[in-house]
């Protein structure tokens, strides 16, 4: 398999409008789109920031990283065979394909697929 690509960290916030002021104005970073009160995605170079409420975060009060790869599927039966366990899916939303899930020691994970457009 292999084949995988970290491109988010997704954190829990109680505040969106807050958050986004810590990153923005307090550490000078670039907010890159909104989701309503519930979702944001900062510019973080290499690794997006999202910052998430408990409507939108998948793990709410965990740091999930969010890793991109070409088969969702096959990185769940991964997961799950080698001591991690699934949350939630596989399953398709409006954007992407994915899967929650934990690894070994508990840790949050999302393995998607963005949708062809």
């Amino acid at each position: 398999m292999g084949d995988y690509d970290v491109r988010m960290v997704v954190l829990s916030t109680d505040d969106l409008e807050e958050s986004i002021r810590f990153y923005t104005e307090g550490l000078g970073m670039a907010l890159k789109f909104r989701d309503g009160s519930h979702f944001a995605a900062i510019d973080g170079g290499s690794i997006t920031i999202a910052l998430a409420t408990a409507v939108d975060h998948p793990m709410p009060g965990q740091v999930v990283v969010g890793v991109k790869t070409a088969d969702v599927d096959q990185a769940a039966e991964a997961v799950e065979a080698h001591g991690g366990g699934v949350v939630k899916g596989p399953y398709t939303d409006a954007h992407e394909r994915r899967v929650v899930v934990y690894d070994n020691k508990g840790n949050g994970l999302v393995f998607y697929t963005p949708l062809a457009r």
